[in-house]
Parts: structure tokens; C-alpha cells; sequence
């Protein structure tokens, strides 16, 4: 290549060939392809200077760095397919865009994965994922266990406070009681201690409850028994007056 460069009005000009340079180092920089570098590399040698073209070395050097980039490209793109591959069965998060412009997850099991133009795909209910946009892989189990605990903390956090408790919510305490008895040491540890005191609160108060409701229920059958003494000896007396 040519040592001095041609200069035009006081301002030195880039020639084809050097232009062609910058869009390859800016390219790079930028992630640039294995075609874009071979085609930058076919106009360097179409806009070199006739007279002082570029030496042999130089483009062994170039073509060199072409069968590296070639060569990374080909690595990446098995490795991004045997990491896709082995998601296939797992439960993921993909991080995608809604149409209000806001971040949104989607949440699936992969099915299948596609490969097209070097790129690995995800497939979930037949829509297809960048792998770069999986953000999270999770287990079943941990999942399920996860929704176990939520949903029972939102159902507790339904209930009014302890003190506010009567009969009406002992369906729900009862039921809450029975889940969470149910559930296994691992289901378990995704519930906060706090809850789990919480729970307790409302399942004493509503024992409480029910013990004030049946010893107000007996103490209505002892005045019923006792106005039907009462009556009774009225009748009694009334008889014995009339004789």
C-alpha cells in the first residue's frame, strides 16, 4: 500500500481502500460477520492503488484473520446450539418486549429448538425465543412449590385482622390450615415465618370464636328450659285455683 497519501485542498483524502479498512474496524467492533469481512476484504483488493497494490503478506495476513473470524463464528454458533439443546424439557423465563414497549416474561417449557442462519431458537407453545432473550431456567418443582407459597400468602392476606375475625371466615382459616399442613418440608420452607405465625394467630382466634359461639348457644338452651319450668308451674297453679 501506498506510504503517503493523497491530499486534495490542504486535507488529506481516504482512498477506497482505506475507507474500506474503517468500515472493517468499526464492523468488528461491532460484531461484524464473516461475509461482511470477506467483502470488505474483495473492495480492498478492487481499490487498491495500481501502482503500489497491497504486498502478498498483507492479504495472507487478512485472510488469515478472516479464517479466525470464520472460525469463532462457527465455534459460537455450536456452542449457542448444544446451550439451546440442552434446555429442551426445562421450564424457562424469556424476556421479551410487549406492545406497549415494556418488558415482559414469558414462561414455558421448551419444547424444541430451531437453528436458522446461525442462531439457536427456543420454542414454547409453538412461538419461538432468541436463546439471548432466555433469562432464567427453572425447575418444576421449585416453581410449583413457589406458586404453592404465593398463593397461599395472597388467600391469607384476603382475611380481615385476627381481632375482626367471627364465623363467617372459618371455612377460609380452616382451608388454610389443611394446605398448609399438607404441604411438604420443601413447600414449606418457600413460606415466610411471619406467615406461618400469622396462620397460627388466626387459627387460635378462631377457636376462640367457635368456643364463645357454642357457650352462647348453651346458655340460650337453659333459658328456654327455664321459661318452660316457669310456665309449667303457672299452668299448675292455675288448675289448682280453678278446683
Amino acid at each position: 500500500m501506498a506510504l503517503m497519501a493523497p491530499v486534495q485542498d490542504g486535507k488529506i483524502v481516504e482512498t477506497e481502500s482505506q475507507k474500506s479498512l474503517k468500515k472493517q474496524l468499526t464492523a468488528e467492533k461491532n460484531g461484524m460477520d464473516k461475509e461482511a469481512f470477506l467483502q470488505l476484504l474483495v473492495a480492498q483488493m478492487q481499490y487498491q492503488d495500481p501502482l503500489e497494490p497491497t504486498s502478498n503478506t498483507e492479504f495472507v495476513s487478512q485472510y488469515a484473520q478472516f479464517s479466525q473470524v470464520e472460525q469463532m463464528q462457527n465455534l459460537a454458533a455450536t456452542s449457542e446450539l448444544a446451550r439451546a439443546t440442552s434446555l429442551v424439557g426445562d421450564h424457562v423465563y424469556v424476556k421479551t418486549t410487549g406492545s406497549d414497549g415494556e418488558p415482559k416474561y414469558v414462561y414455558g417449557k421448551v419444547d424444541y429448538v430451531a437453528f436458522e442462519n446461525n442462531k439457536a431458537y427456543v420454542s414454547i407453545e409453538e412461538a419461538l425465543y432468541s436463546i439471548d432473550d432466555v433469562d432464567t431456567v427453572v425447575d418444576l418443582e421449585y416453581k410449583n412449590a413457589y406458586d404453592k407459597a404465593y398463593d397461599f400468602t395472597a388467600k391469607l392476606n384476603q382475611l380481615p385482622n385476627p381481632t375482626g375475625v367471627d364465623l363467617s371466615n372459618a371455612e377460609d382459616i380452616d382451608e388454610l390450615e389443611k394446605i398448609y399442613n399438607d404441604m411438604t418440608d420443601y413447600e414449606k420452607s418457600f413460606v415466610a415465618s411471619d406467615t406461618v405465625k400469622k396462620l397460627n394467630k388466626y387459627i387460635e382466634r378462631i377457636k376462640e370464636v367457635r368456643t364463645a359461639a357454642e357457650e352462647a348457644g348453651k346458655g340460650d338452651e337453659t333459658e328456654e328450659g327455664g321459661d318452660s319450668g316457669e310456665d309449667s308451674g303457672k299452668e299448675e297453679t292455675d288448675s289448682t285455683d280453678r278446683a
